[in-house]
C-alpha cells in the first residue's frame, strides 16, 4: 500500500472519529431536540476531509460518520428512515469535496475571498442535502410529531431547519478560520 494511500486512511479514520466524538461529547454540542438533531462542531472534521481530499474522502468520512451514529441511541422507526437519515444524510456532507480544488488554489494562490466562497458552497450543498434528507425523513416518518392542524412539511422544515442553519453557519466560519490559521497542514501535498 502506498504512503499517500495510508494517509488517506488514517486521515480519513481520525477526522471521522472526531466528528463522532464531537457529536457525543455533552459540553461541546447543543441538544435540546426531542427527536435527534444538534447544532455541534461535528460535521467540521467531515469537511475538512472532504476539502483536503476530495469526493473520495469526504463521502467516506460522512459515511462512516453515519454507521457511527448507529452504536449510539439511534432513532429507527424503519429501515428505510434509518438509511436516509444515517447512511445517505451523512454520507452527502462529504459532497463539499467537489470544491476541494477550488479551496486548495485559493489557498495556494492566498486569495482570502475566493477560499472563502469556495467553503461556504462547500459547506452549504453538504449542510442543504443533509437537511433534505432530514426533512424528507420527517415528512414520511416522522409525522405523528407534527402539532394537531399544522401542515408535516412547515413542521419538518422547522424542526430541521431550526438546527441545520445554525450548523452551516457554525460549521463554514470555524472550517474558514481553521484554514486560514493552518493553511499547510490543510493543503493536499
Amino acid at each position: 500500500m502506498s504512503s499517500k494511500k495510508t494517509l488517506f486512511l488514517v486521515e480519513v479514520s481520525i477526522f471521522t472519529a472526531l466528528a463522532f466524538l464531537l457529536d457525543i461529547i455533552p459540553f461541546l454540542s447543543f441538544k435540546v431536540w426531542p427527536n435527534g438533531g444538534s447544532v455541534s462542531f461535528a460535521m467540521i472534521p467531515v469537511f475538512i476531509v472532504a476539502f483536503r481530499w476530495g469526493l473520495k474522502g469526504g463521502l467516506l468520512s460522512g459515511l462512516l460518520w453515519g454507521l457511527l451514529q448507529l452504536t449510539v441511541n439511534p432513532s429507527i422507526i424503519h429501515p428505510l428512515q434509518g438509511f436516509i437519515e444515517y447512511g445517505f444524510a451523512f454520507t452527502v456532507l462529504g459532497l463539499a469535496g467537489i470544491f476541494a480544488k477550488p479551496v486548495q488554489q485559493s489557498m495556494r494562490d492566498g486569495e482570502f475571498a475566493k477560499r472563502f466562497l469556495y467553503i461556504m458552497l462547500g459547506v452549504f450543498i453538504g449542510s442543504v442535502l443533509r437537511f433534505l434528507a432530514h426533512f424528507y425523513a420527517g415528512i414520511v416518518f416522522w409525522d405523528h410529531f407534527a402539532p394537531e392542524n399544522q401542515e408535516v412539511w412547515i413542521y419538518s422544515l422547522v424542526y430541521n431547519g431550526s438546527y441545520m442553519l445554525p450548523s452551516f453557519i457554525l460549521c463554514t466560519i470555524v472550517v474558514f478560520f481553521l484554514f486560514i490559521k493552518q493553511p499547510r497542514t490543510l493543503l493536499q501535498s
